[in-house]
C-alpha cells in the first residue's frame, strides 16, 4: 500500500480528517522511516490533490488537506510548490476546486502571522526554484480567467492574492541566467496583457518585469525577439525545405489521428470506415517524410500513450477499455490494409515487414507505457481462465499474437521477442470455438443463433468485449447478419441484430470500431421506409419486430453523432429527418392526408371507451413513419380532451398503457419531445402533461433507448433544485422520480449520492468553452502527453469563423515559444476531412479568416509582425501540403476523385496566391508571399506560387 491508496481507501471510506492524519503518520512510521522529509510531504500532498480530478470541489478533501497542515505533517510551502504544479493539469481546471486549494494556502498564511517568506516560502530557497513557483502561479491566474465564473468562489481574486504574495518574496534576480530572465519576462508581459487584470496585480507584475528587464539590458526585447525567431526558422525544418512533421517524433500529430479515428469511429473517415482511415494514414505518412520504421514505431507508441494516459487513477475505464479495444482489435487490421495500400509509395511488402520489425525494438522498450497497462488490469483472458476468474497476461503477448494473427509479422520475428508466445497466451474465444469445432465466425454465427436466451448473448458478449482479439470477426457476423437480413425482410432476425445492439453498448462498441455503422443505419432506414404490413400474416409481431428497428437507428444517430450524415444505401439517398421531427408538429390541425386518416382510426382504437382494442387491420393500414408522426399528436389530443372533462382520466390512462407495450414504445421519443415542450411551455403549470410524463419515464416498460434520448432534455427541464419561479407552477407534483430516471438513463449517481450534477455555469459563453479546449489541447502538447480535440464539438459551440479566430488566437500566442504544436495542431483541425453537411475549415481559413489575421498583423510592431507572420507561413505550407497528400490517398487508396476538405487543393492554393498577390501593398501579405515562394518544395506542389519568382 502507498500514501496514495491509503488517503483514497480513507476518503471513500467517509474515515475524518483528523483519523485521516493519524493513520498517515503510522504509515509513514512503519514504512517510510527512512525517506526525506520533502519526499514523504510531497507524497501526502499529491494523493488528496489527486483525488480532486474525480471528486471535484469536494470539502473533505479540502478538510484533509487543512489537518495535514495544522498537524505538521504537510508543510505549506511544500504544498503550495505541489498545488501550483498539479494545477497545470486540465483534468483540475475546476473554478470550485482551484479556489478550494488556493484558500487552503491563504488561510493557512494568514493565521500563521508571518511574512510570505517564511510561511508561503521556505527561508533560503534559491531564487530559480521561486521563479517557478511564480510561474506557475502566473499560469494559474491565466486559466483562472478563462475558467467559468462561480459566484460562490473567487478563484480570480483568490489566485491574483496568491500571486502578489509571491512576488514580494523576490528579492533580487541577479543570480538567474539571461534565458530564464527571458522566459519569465515574456510570462509576464504577456500576463499584463489581459484587460482584466486588476489594478494591484498590474502593480507588481509591472515592477517584477521592470527589474527583469534591467538584468536583460536594453536589448532585452530585441534577444526576446530575436531567440523566437530562431525558434521559428528552426522549427520550420532547415529554413524553408521541410513542410510536413520536420521531426523524427511527433506525438502531437499522431495522438490527434489515433483519437479522431476512434472518437469519430461510426463516422466516415473514423475507424469503422476502413478505406478512408487508412487513406488518412496514407496521406499522414507522406506529410510526415517518415522512414517506414519511424512511422511503425510512432504511430504504434503514440496508441500506447492514449492507452495508458486513458487508465484511470483506481484502474481501467470504459475510456480505456475502448482505447484497448482500438489498440489490439483494430489498429494491427487498419495497419495490414495501409501496408497493401501505401505500396504505391514505391516499398514493396517484404519491406513494409521488415520495417515494422525494426520498429518493435522501439515500441517494447517503451516499458513505461507497458507496466501502466499491465499493472491495470487485463481486458483479455487465456484459455485457461474459468468464465468467474480472469487470467493475467501481458498486453505485449496480445498485440504480437495479433499482429501475427492479422499478417503484420513472421513467427520467426515473434519467436525472437518471445519464444513462447504459443504457450503463453491463447485468445479466449479462439480456444472455446476450437474447443466446439468451429472457426470464430462459424462460434459467433452459432452463439448468436435466434434461439439464445438474452441471458446468454449477454454473457458472451461480455466475455468477446474482454477479448479484442475476436472482435473483427464478431463484427463481420453482425454485419453480415444485419445486412441479408434487410435485404430479405426478415423482420425477426433484424430485430433480434438490433435489440441487441440496443441494449449492450459494448456490442455497438466493437461493430463500431470494425464496420461502418452509417451503412448499418442507411440500411435500417431503408428498411424502414419500404416496410410494408399489407404482406405480413402477424402484423402485431411484425410491427413490434420493426420498433427494434427504429429504436436502434434513433439511438445510433443520437448516439454516434450522426443527424447531419447523409446515408445511402447504392445510389438511394435516405433520410432520417422524419425521426428528429417527431413530437415538433403535434397539433391536430395540421394533419393532411394518410396522417389525419389514420389518427382518427387510432384515436377510436386507443381512446373511445367502446373500442376493443387495436385489430389488425389499423396495423395494416398504417405505416410505421404515419405512426411516428402522430404518435405525439395523439398524446396531445388525448390531454386536451382530459383537461376540458371530456375524456376520463381512467381512459386517457388505458391509451397510454398501449404506449408501454411492446407494440408501440418504439414511437415513444417523440412523445417525451412533445411533453417537455409543453411542459416549459406552460410554466409547468401543466397537471396532465405531468403525469404522463411521470408514467411514461418510470415505466420498466419504457425502452431503454427511448429514455436514454430524453434524459439530458428532461434534465434540463427538471433542474436540481427546481428554480422558485417554476416551484408555483408544479404545485404538489414531485419530479425527483422523473430526474432519477433520467439520471439512470445516462449513468448518472443518483441524487442520494451527494454527487452533485454539473450543468454549467451560467453566463459562460459557448465561445469561451471552445477556447478551453484549445487550451486543453496545447497543454497536453507542452507536457509530452497524448493530444485530443473535438473539433465537431466546438463548432457546435460556435460558427467555424470565430472557433478559426479564437484558434489562432490561441495558438500564436503559444508559437512565440514554441512553433511545433501549435502548427500541427492547425494542420490537424484544417486538413481533417469534416462530417457531411458540416463546414469546409480549410478554404474558410485560407480565404475568411487569414485575410483579418494578416490585417491585424499589419498593426504590429515590426518584429512581432515577423513572428506572426512566419507562423501563418508555416501554417499555410503544412496545411495545403497535407491537404494536397490526403487528396492524392482518396484517388490512389480508395480510387475517389472528390474533395474531401470542401474545394480542390489547387484551386484554393491558386485563390490564396492571387490574394496575397492583390493585398501586396500590406507588409504581412507581402511577407508571407515571399516566404512562400522561396519554399521549393512548396513552389514544386504549387506551381501557382512561382509566377512571379
Amino acid at each position: 500500500m502507498s500514501l496514495s491508496e491509503l488517503t483514497r481507501n480513507a476518503f471513500q471510506s467517509g474515515i475524518s480528517a483528523r483519523k485521516w492524519t493519524a493513520l498517515c503518520k503510522l504509515f509513514i512510521a512503519k514504512n517510510l522511516a527512512h525517506n526525506g522529509a520533502h519526499s514523504i510531504e510531497t507524497d501526502i500532498s499529491n494523493s488528496v490533490l489527486v483525488l480532486f480530478r474525480d471528486y471535484p470541489g469536494d470539502p473533505a478533501l479540502q478538510a484533509y488537506l487543512k489537518q495535514a497542515i495544522e498537524d505538521g505533517i504537510l508543510s505549506l510551502p511544500i504544498f503550495l510548490t505541489t498545488f501550483l504544479a498539479a494545477a497545470q493539469s486540465p483534468e483540475l481546471h475546476n473554478a470550485t476546486t482551484l479556489d478550494m486549494l488556493c484558500r487552503v494556502v491563504l488561510d493557512h498564511h494568514y493565521l500563521s502571522g508571518m511574512p510570505a517568506t517564511g510561511s508561503l516560502v521556505s527561508y533560503g530557497e534559491p531564487t530559480s526554484r521561486l521563479l517557478n513557483t511564480i510561474q506557475n502561479a502566473m499560469s494559474l491566474l491565466r486559466t483562472a480567467y478563462h475558467l467559468p465564473v462561480s459566484h460562490f468562489h473567487q478563484l480570480t481574486t483568490s489566485a491574483s492574492e496568491l500571486l502578489i504574495l509571491l512576488l514580494s518574496c523576490v528579492t533580487d534576480v541577479s543570480q538567474i541566467s539571461t534565458a530564464q530572465a527571458m522566459v519569465h519576462f515574456a510570462d509576464a508581459n504577456e500576463l499584463l496583457q489581459n484587460p482584466r487584470l486588476s489594478v494591484s496585480v498590474r502593480n507588481v507584475l509591472e515592477t517584477f518585469a521592470f527589474s527583469l528587464s534591467l538584468l536583460l539590458g536594453d536589448d532585452a526585447k530585441v534577444a526576446r525577439e530575436a531567440q523566437m525567431m530562431h525558434t521559428l526558422q528552426h522549427a520550420l525544418g532547415k529554413g524553408d525545405t521541410i513542410l510536413g512533421s520536420s521531426s523524427e517524433t511527433d506525438i502531437v500529430t499522431c495522438t490527434l489521428l489515433l483519437n479522431h479515428l476512434l472518437f469519430n469511429r461510426a463516422s466516415d473517415f473514423g475507424s469503422g470506415d476502413g478505406p478512408h482511415a487508412v487513406a488518412i494514414l496514407v496521406a499522414f505518412l507522406r506529410w510526415s517524410s517518415w522512414s517506414p520504421a519511424t512511422f511503425y514505431s510512432q504511430l504504434i507508441i503514440s496508441a500506447l500513450t492514449c492507452l495508458a494516459q486513458s487508465i484511470g487513477p483506481a484502474g481501467p475505464t470504459r475510456t480505456s477499455s475502448i482505447w484497448r479495444a482500438f489498440t489490439v482489435g483494430r489498429l494491427p487490421h487498419l495497419l495490414a490494409m495501409f501496408q497493401k495500400s501505401a505500396q504505391s509509395e514505391g516499398i514493396v511488402e517484404a519491406d513494409w515487414h521488415t520495417a515494422l520489425q525494426f520498429s518493435l525494438p522501439a515500441i517494447l522498450h517503451r516499458t513505461d507505457l507497458l507496466e501502466k497497462i499491465d499493472n491495470s488490469g487485463q481486458a483479455g483472458a487465456s484459455d485457461a481462465a474459468s468464465d468467474k476468474s480472469i487470467v493475467s497476461h501481458s498486453f505485449t503477448s496480445e498485440f504480437l499474437y495479433q499482429m501475427l494473427h492479422v499478417g503484420l509479422i513472421e513467427q520467426a520475428v515473434v519467436a525472437t521477442i518471445n519464444p513462447n508466445l504459443s504457450n503463453d497466451f491463447h485468445p479466449r474465444m479462439v480456444s472455446e470455438a476450437q474447443e466446439a469445432g468451429l472457426d470464430l465466425s462459424g462460434y459467433f454465427e452459432a452463439k448468436l443463433s435466434p434461439e439464445a436466451s438474452p441471458e446468454d448473448i449477454e454473457v458472451l458478449l461480455f466475455r468477446a468485449w474482454r477479448d479484442p482479439c475476436c472482435h473483427a470477426a464478431f463484427a463481420e457476423v453482425v454485419v453480415k447478419r444485419f445486412t441479408s437480413s434487410t435485404k430479405s425482410v426478415d423482420t425477426e432476425t433484424l430485430s433480434l441484430v438490433c435489440k441487441m445492439l440496443s441494449k449492450h453498448e459494448m456490442a455497438l462498441d466493437m461493430l463500431s470500431l470494425h464496420a461502418k455503422i452509417t451503412d448499418l443505419v442507411a440500411h435500417a432506414l431503408a428498411f424502414v421506409e419500404d416496410y410494408d404490413c399489407e404482406t405480413v400474416g402477424d402484423p402485431q409481431t411484425a410491427v413490434t419486430h420493426l420498433g427494434d428497428v427504429v429504436l436502434f437507428v434513433e439511438a445510433t444517430i443520437a448516439r454516434f453523432n450522426l443527424a447531419t450524415h447523409s446515408f445511402t444505401v447504392g445510389s438511394r439517398q435516405l433520410d432520417a429527418e422524419f425521426l428528429r421531427t417527431a413530437g415538433l408538429r403535434h397539433r391536430m390541425d395540421v394533419l393532411k392526408d394518410e396522417d389525419l386518416s389514420a389518427f382518427n382510426s387510432w384515436t377510436k382504437a386507443l381512446f373511445d371507451p367502446g373500442s376493443e382494442g387495436i385489430e389488425d387491420n389499423i396495423l395494416r393500414a398504417t405505416h410505421p413513419k404515419v405512426l411516428l408522426r402522430i404518435a405525439p399528436t395523439l398524446f396531445s389530443h388525448a390531454i386536451a380532451q382530459c383537461m376540458e372533462r371530456k375524456m376520463d382520466k381512467e381512459v386517457l390512462n388505458n391509451g397510454i398503457s398501449y404506449f408501454l407495450g411492446p407494440l408501440l414504445n418504439w414511437t415513444l421519443a417523440g412523445v417525451m419531445k412533445f411533453l417537455l415542450f409543453e411542459i416549459q411551455r406552460r410554466g409547468y403549470n401543466a397537471p396532465v402533461h405531468l403525469e404522463v410524463l411521470k408514467t411514461l419515464l418510470t415505466s420498466p416498460s419504457c425502452p431503454p433507448a427511448v429514455l436514454s434520448l430524453s434524459a439530458p432534455s428532461t434534465l434540463r427541464t427538471f433542474p436540481d433544485p427546481i428554480p422558485r419561479y417554476s416551484q408555483r407552477g408544479l404545485g404538489t407534483f414531485d419530479p425527483k422520480p422523473i430526474r432519477q430516471a433520467a439520471r439512470q438513463a445516462l449513468g448518472l449517481p443518483t441524487e442520494d449520492s451527494q454527487a452533485p450534477l454539473m450543468m454549467g455555469t451560467p453566463g459562460t459563453h459557448w465561445s469561451d468553452q471552445a477556447r478551453q479546449l484549445v487550451m486543453n489541447a496545447l497543454a497536453a502538447a507542452r507536457g509530452g502527453r497524448a493530444v485530443a480535440l473535438d473539433t465537431d464539438r466546438c463548432l457546435l459551440l460556435c460558427p467555424p469563423t470565430r472557433f478559426l479566430g479564437a484558434l489562432f488566437n490561441e495558438l500564436s500566442i503559444a508559437a512565440t515559444m514554441d512553433i511545433e504544436a501549435p502548427r500541427r495542431i492547425a494542420t490537424f483541425v484544417l486538413t481533417t476531412p469534416r462530417p457531411p453537411r458540416s463546414p469546409p475549415l480549410l478554404p474558410i481559413f485560407l480565404h475568411i479568416v487569414l485575410p483579418s489575421l494578416v490585417a491585424s498583423a499589419d498593426g504590429l510592431p515590426p518584429p512581432e509582425q515577423s513572428i506572426r507572420a512566419e507562423f501563418l507561413v508555416a501554417v499555410i505550407s503544412s496545411s495545403l501540403t497535407a491537404a494536397l497528400h490526403l487528396e492524392w490517398a482518396m484517388l490512389t487508396t480508395c480510387g475517389e476523385e472528390r474533395y474531401v476538405l470542401g474545394q480542390s487543393v489547387t484551386s484554393m492554393a491558386r485563390r490564396l496566391a492571387g490574394d496575397l498577390k492583390r493585398r501586396g501593398s500590406g507588409t504581412t501579405s507581402r511577407l508571407i508571399l515571399q516566404r512562400l515562394m522561396a519554399m521549393q518544395p512548396f513552389v514544386a506542389n504549387f506551381p501557382t506560387f512561382a509566377a512571379e519568382a
